[in-house]
């Protein structure tokens, strides 16, 4: 995510340079074709395509409003890992005040390897996120995605027994099979922990589940395709029309002054700057359909886990904590 107060203009513009240049150039053709060249015909009325920009400026709303809901909700989800995190550890920690140290530190371990694993799992590509388009490997010059620069067996080492780490290792859906030790060992301890205490812990598994789940579908299924496409057609197709739409008006705008002739050339800014407006309306939608794939605009996944790793390693009265994740660039992931 941003940790500043807010992009700065030449940010945004660098973020949506390719289109600019695309909207320049798609500007400038009719133009010169009107003016030097006579082509009039090419001139269409402006209210059909100003009631078509009204008609993509809801279907833009709508989509940016629903993309808005996927990461907010995908906050929300790891709002809820952070708080039945703690809840787990407080729990752990006193539910279990007989059992070994060691057995304590390894409910508290693996959970920091679930966190670990799940985080990883859902940094994995996905066809339909925007990531890996060039306009986002740029902006990836001013920032790392740490999951991209390090392995998953190499951070699990640090929290997993051998045996667990090669058992995990081979199993599909890590973090699912590291929630499913963490039972398994729960329930091993169950002579230490009376019934209702042993049901507040495996309830606790449960909603770690309950939020992966959720998690996971956010991920697994995308904005629908046929509400995304219909909206980039329209989208585009109203880019294409706006130069051709204004040419007569600005055209107009000159006739008798001095700028007679000359006013049409207004048509390419003002055309370049309206299409840029929606375009990067779309952008801004289009950045927060996939709020789990690495992107400046993503929950802080990698973050939020280290933030709950140094609160139940505090739990434990560790002192060798690990460093909190900091912004670059103030983006934070």
């Amino acid at each position: 995510m941003h940790a500043g107060k807010k992009y700065n203009l030449l940010e945004f513009v660098y973020w949506t340079r390719r289109d600019v240049y695309k909207l320049l150039i798609l500007a400038t053709i009719p133009t010169v074709l009107y003016h030097f060249f006579d082509f009039t015909f090419l001139a269409l009325p402006w209210v059909p395509v100003g009631l078509m920009g009204t008609a993509v400026a809801f279907i833009v709303g709508f989509k940016n409003n629903a993309n808005y809901n996927r990461l907010w909700e995908a906050r929300q989800i790891y709002g809820g890992i952070v708080n039945n995190s703690r809840s787990f550890g407080v729990m752990v920690r006193d539910f279990l005040p007989t059992a070994s140290e060691q057995a304590i530190q390894q409910l508290f371990y693996r959970h920091f390897a679930w966190l670990t694993a799940l985080r990883f799992q859902l940094r994995e590509p996905r066809v339909w996120e925007t990531l890996d388009e060039p306009d986002g490997i740029d902006f990836q010059h001013w920032y790392t995605i740490p999951e991209r620069e390090s392995k998953l067996d190499v951070e699990l080492k640090s929290y997993l027994s051998v045996e667990d780490l090669a058992y995990v290792l081979k199993k599909k859906n890590r973090a699912t099979q590291l929630m499913a030790l963490q039972s398994k060992h729960i329930n091993a301890l169950g002579s230490e922990l009376n019934d209702f205490q042993l049901m507040q812990l495996q309830t606790a598994v449960t909603g770690f589940y309950d939020l992966q789940g959720r998690a996971e579908r956010i991920k697994n299924f995308p904005y629908p395709r046929n509400f995304s496409s219909v909206a980039t057609y329209l989208l585009y197709l109203f880019v294409l029309l706006v130069p051709f739409g204004l040419l007569k008006e600005f055209n107009a705008i000159g006739q008798g002054t001095f700028l007679e002739g000359y006013s049409v050339w207004f048509n390419i800014p003002f055309a370049t700057l309206l299409s840029w407006v929606f375009v990067a309306l779309e952008r801004v939608g289009e950045s927060s359909a996939n709020p789990f794939e690495g992107g400046a605009n993503d929950v802080p996944i990698t973050n939020i886990s280290r933030m709950i790793e140094i609160d139940m390693r505090d739990m434990l009265d560790e002192t060798d904590l690990p460093a909190p994740i900091t912004a670059v660039r103030n983006i934070l992931l």
